[in-house]
């Protein structure tokens, strides 16, 4: 069923667990996502585009994150994430996405505003949610290796307040060391200042770059306001590692279908490890 709405994101916040947020670039990641969520009996939001959509196309990549959304028993946002296109933020309103996020971290902080301004505005009108993203991260978030620290610029906390106003958004992405993909060297997170953005900013919080990060990295960010935690490499990783070993088998016979499924699996399992480490303690709803 579609999880629409910002009530599990502050009820996360409240109860001190996050809700992760899986990106989906085919069927068997897709379905994958899915599994897990109906597994841990925890909210999932299901991420489709905008990166993905240069691979499966929009309205196909659409269609099937909706539709998986729709007949599964557990409870499924899905998401549109790092759209810097308001038209592609309204398509995917008029389609059903029950949250989106518009990523303006690019700009100058007042063309930030206006972008992010314009597509709550948008959203709001639909009754969709919004996440935003102040200061900057490192790597590329379709790349799973060579990411460094370097290139990012960090959340100012004032900064988050005010532009958290200025907008009406309803969750905040934020960079405190947080990086895309795996790095060489051990990442660590800014923690002190992610505790000084919590205190001043009156929404969710949100992580992104959380594949690889050691687990008291991770809970300690929850503890400080993070209500939803994006998760990308570590999927892809687990999806590509696993076809890898089926294909030995798989190729003499040519069968595709144990490949898709040996990925499909990796990714349900992998999900869900993620998801009950946000959520440590908590009772499945």
């Amino acid at each position: 069923m579609l999880l629409r709405g910002t009530e599990a994101l502050t009820a996360a916040a409240r109860e001190g667990t996050a809700i992760p947020g899986f990106v989906a670039y085919n069927l068997e990641t897709v379905q994958g996502i899915v599994a897990a969520a109906e597994t841990s009996g925890r909210p999932i939001l299901l991420q489709a585009g905008a990166s993905a959509f240069r691979h499966t196309g929009r309205t196909a990549l659409m269609n099937l994150a909706l539709d998986a959304a729709r007949r599964s028993t557990a409870a499924l946002g899905v998401h549109l994430d790092h759209s810097r296109d308001l038209d592609e933020v309204a398509a995917c309103v008029d389609a059903g996405y029950t949250s989106v996020m518009v990523d303006g971290s690019h700009l100058p902080f007042a063309e930030n505003v206006a972008l992010t301004r314009e597509a709550v505005r948008r959203a709001h009108d639909a009754g969709v949610w919004v996440e935003a993203e102040l200061g900057a991260l490192a790597g590329d978030e379709d790349v799973s290796t060579g990411a460094t620290a370097a290139g990012g610029s960090m959340t100012d906390p004032e900064q988050a307040a005010e532009f958290t106003a200025a907008t009406g958004v309803d969750a905040l992405a934020v960079a405190v060391g947080n990086v895309h993909g795996f790095t060489a060297d051990p990442v660590r997170l800014d923690l002190d200042r992610l505790e000084r953005i919590h205190a001043l900013v009156p929404v969710p919080l949100v992580l992104h770059g959380a594949s690889g990060l050691p687990g008291e990295q991770l809970l300690g960010a929850v503890r400080r306001g993070v209500a939803k935690v994006n998760v990308n490499a570590e999927l892809r990783r687990a999806y590509l590692a696993a076809v890898a070993g089926a294909l030995p088998e798989a190729l003499p016979g040519a069968d595709t279908v144990a490949v898709w499924t040996a990925g499909r699996d990796a990714v349900a399992a992998t999900a869900l490890r993620i998801t009950e480490t946000l959520a440590p303690g908590a009772t499945p709803s």
